[in-house]
């Protein structure tokens, strides 16, 4: 089903996300750029992009001039990674407030946040909204680690991104329930206001707390995970294993 105002890429990405992690398509199952594209009412190129995208997050096979297929991954693989990616931010949010933030980074950081305020003044979310929060949280997270000044945390971060839903650009959401994930956005935001402060204060303990459990909260609060979660079955396993 179309959804309006938003980018096809974006859309087409998070879409796609969702299938894959709800089990609506299955581990091994071919993604065929035509029909997709007509499913979620876009053209073959944002599909095409989507699964490029897709295949460097683990998420899909290539199957040479076959396109790709869907790769079964388990929850325990991606808690794994985000763990991972809570514990390097984690370390680069210590490192930050026992360093002090520069005026520089201060007014790059607060300027985000008040960009990040300024989606969920009104109440709910607006499908512009989606792709607006995904640059926002994109931002937020790179401006934190370049400002903690550790090339190999950098490094890391980088490399564990290619693993399933690990990166902080990796949102799975479902775009046909904004009042539920209105929430989880919000909850999200909310703790890089949390972390900002604890960074301020100085409080180093505090502010690497605050950055794992926001990375754990991205599996916690994400709808598309509860079902594989409760079942304990890999992501994508099968068709009866749905967000909806």
């Amino acid at each position: 089903m179309e959804t309006p105002r938003m980018k096809p890429g974006q859309r087409v990405l998070m879409a796609l996300r969702k299938m894959i992690a709800s089990g609506e398509i299955k581990s091994g199952e071919r993604i065929a750029e035509i029909p997709t594209a007509a499913t979620l009412g876009v053209s073959r190129m944002p599909v095409r992009t989507a699964l490029r995208s897709l295949e460097q997050e683990g998420l899909v096979v290539r199957l040479g001039a076959r396109g790709y297929a869907a790769r079964g991954v388990s929850i325990a693989r991606i808690r794994d990674a985000i763990e991972v990616r809570g514990v390097l931010e984690g370390f680069a949010a210590r490192r930050l407030a026992e360093r002090g933030l520069s005026p520089q980074t201060r007014d790059r950081l607060s300027g985000l946040i008040e960009a990040g305020e300024g989606l969920f003044e009104s109440g709910r979310l607006e499908p512009e909204d989606v792709d607006r929060y995904a640059d926002y949280n994109l931002a937020f997270h790179d401006a934190l680690i370049e400002a903690a000044g550790n090339d190999a945390v950098e490094t890391a971060l980088a490399r564990n991104n290619f693993e399933p839903f690990a990166g902080a650009g990796a949102l799975a959401l479902d775009l046909t329930d904004l009042t539920a994930e209105y929430d989880h956005l919000l909850a999200a935001h909310r703790q890089h206001r949390s972390v900002l402060d604890a960074i301020e204060r100085g409080d180093a303990a505090e502010a690497e707390r605050i950055m794992r459990d926001h990375a754990l909260a991205a599996i916690r609060n994400a709808k598309v995970f509860e079902a594989a979660m409760g079942a304990g079955l890999p992501l994508g396993a099968a068709r009866t294993i749905r967000a909806d």
